[in-house]
């Protein structure tokens, strides 16, 4: 009941900003440093803490061989700032919309995209709802990654909890990302902090294969974390997982996939 308690002892004294304009903030950068190209795409997704950690992450990523080299690393609870210095140190580009001030930090909150490979047509995606108490609005970064002559549209997304949201709200919120991406002809990859196991149907009714379905413990004990891919296979077998051995750079794991490029 503590929690719970706090959240709406916080909730009633603290406000989020929006940044309501699906063009910005924007804030991008070029350090990107693609080397060769197997017939793989590897897809990374790391919810950071509100950009706190900023060292231990990088070093999380690479220290572990299953996170180095990711084509997609998808990144939640970033800032400019955070976002930057990780791409300068993983030679990426990058790509980060702000969905609002968080009430909590007062810095910048949203989500990131990098890529040793270009970043074409990137945007922001406001989804539907609000926190019930503070008001916040999420936002999914999106952005197409040129991987050698394959072009691949990426989301990095962060949904609401459910303490915030009902679930109806949040399954809103993961239909808006399907719908949004029903636009795509090509290959689709959705990463990122669903803050729950379940809200998978509307991404399997329309043809995403739940890379992560057998992970457990991407946060503490829940399975929060996730990756979603359409028009994409597996590599092979036991080809997603989440990073044990990590830096305490996070309340959340990272998780990764390998899916064949053909």
């Amino acid at each position: 009941m503590v929690p719970i308690l706090a959240v709406l002892t916080f909730g009633a004294c603290a406000s989020a900003q929006n940044y309501t304009d699906p063009d910005g903030p924007r804030h991008e950068t070029h350090h990107g440093n693609a080397r060769g190209r197997d017939d793989t795409l590897r897809v990374v997704s790391f919810n950071v803490k509100f950009a706190v950690k900023v060292d231990e992450a990088i070093a999380d990523i690479q220290d572990t061989p299953a996170l180095r080299k990711a084509d997609i690393l998808a990144l939640q609870e970033m800032d400019a700032e955070g976002t930057g210095r990780i791409a300068r140190a993983l030679e990426m580009n990058s790509i980060f919309f702000p969905g609002a001030i968080h009430p909590k930090t007062g810095r910048d909150f949203g989500n990131a995209l990098l890529s040793p490979w270009p970043l074409h047509d990137a945007r922001k995606l406001i989804l539907p709802g609000a926190s019930r108490f503070t008001g916040l609005k999420r936002a999914a970064t999106v952005a197409t990654v040129c991987v050698g002559g394959h072009r691949i549209r990426a989301y990095s997304v962060h949904l609401e909890t459910p303490i915030h949201l009902s679930r109806k709200g949040r399954r809103a919120q993961a239909r808006a990302i399907v719908d949004d991406a029903r636009s795509s002809t090509g290959p689709v990859v959705v990463a990122g902090d669903f803050n729950t196991r379940g809200l998978t149907e509307p991404f399997e009714s329309a043809g995403f294969l739940w890379l992560t379905r057998n992970l457990r413990d991407t946060s503490m004990w829940w399975e929060l974390d996730h990756i979603y891919a359409r028009g994409l296979e597996p590599a092979g077998p036991a080809t997603a997982g989440t990073a044990e051995d990590i830096h305490d750079a996070s309340d959340h794991r990272p998780v990764w996939a390998l899916l064949a490029l053909k």
